[in-house]
């Protein structure tokens, strides 16, 4: 559509931690202002749901947000756990009502499991918090290899799709498994199918070596900016209390370095291989997005896409 406000629409903005999302979203939202018509954003970064970790996850500063509505950030403690399935239906609220009300929606993030959960036709099992209880029990007495083993003799399938090194994953994964439930549930379907057809999907793309050097760089910023005391303000807050937000990239390194276990030098070295490989993760993921709309990073035109 060219000329005038765009109808409103669910746009979801993705790609590799580090490719300018953030930037592209607050573009978009006021080229579509500039247009006539409304935009507001949704949060699909599991981590930046967190009150409180603003630095290690880049989080948009409330004053650098343009005045444009943002929505889901800042709505966990650190000592909640983060659920996908919770929100799906939070997100997927919070975009109907934007849309209801004649705005757009930017869905902003990530994490793919989460973008999944909203923008395709995405069901998750049951659960059964008895069975996750007795499972999590085992988890910490016998370790998440053993669980990881027991899943791959009863579900090879599953278990090539799950992370042996996760923990919760793998329960979660037997939980299903031992409810009858065919597969864990956290995999992209093999034809998704759009849960609302007026849907563009945008993705940043970065050549792999500038965002190795550009992931290293931020890293470092982050240290530089105080990711070490915003770890220590959280820490009296139930950071490691917290199943989630304790594991997250950074700030279990920080963690550690608090701790005296690691230095300043291998806790930054430690999160910038880590953070590395969880771009390749997310490169993977979002590449099987058959609609999605590939752009580079740093280079797309909000205009164009406001007017396509």
């Amino acid at each position: 559509m060219t000329g005038g406000a765009p109808r409103p629409r669910l746009w979801a903005v993705l790609g590799a931690t580090g490719t300018g999302k953030s930037d592209l979203s607050l573009d978009l939202a006021d080229e579509i202002a500039a247009r006539g018509g409304r935009a507001e954003i949704v949060n699909a970064d599991a981590m930046q749901l967190y009150r409180g970790m603003d630095i290690g996850t880049a989080k948009v500063p409330v004053a650098e947000r343009r005045g444009i509505p943002h929505h889901l950030f800042d709505v966990l403690d650190v000592t909640d756990e983060a659920a996908v399935a919770r929100y799906q239906v939070e997100a997927r609220a919070r975009i109907e009502g934007i849309l209801d009300a004649g705005a757009h929606a930017i869905l902003v993030g990530g994490s793919g499991l989460y973008v999944s959960s909203v923008v395709y036709d995405f069901r998750f099992p049951p659960r059964d918090d008895a069975l996750r209880a007795a499972l999590e029990a085992r988890l910490d007495e016998e370790g998440a290899g053993a669980l990881f083993e027991e899943l791959r003799r009863r579900d090879p399938a599953t278990a090539a799709r799950v992370d042996p090194r996760n923990g919760r994953r793998v329960v979660r994964a037997l939980e299903v498994l031992t409810q009858g439930e065919a597969g864990h549930g956290a995999a992209l379907p093999d034809r998704p199918v759009l849960w609302r057809p007026e849907t563009t999907l945008i993705g940043l793309h970065l050549e792999r070596a500038r965002l190795v050097e550009r992931l290293d760089a931020r890293v470092e910023r982050m240290w530089a900016a105080g990711l070490v005391e915003e770890t220590e303000r959280l820490r009296a807050e139930g950071l490691e209390r917290g199943r989630t937000a304790s594991r997250a990239i950074g700030y279990a390194q920080a963690l550690a370095q608090i701790a005296g276990e690691k230095t300043a030098d291998e806790a930054i070295a430690e999160t910038q291989a880590l953070t590395r490989r969880y771009a390749r993760r997310q490169v993977s993921w979002f590449r099987r997005y058959r609609e999605m709309r590939w752009l580079e990073a740093g280079a797309p035109a909000a205009s164009a896409l406001a007017g396509a």
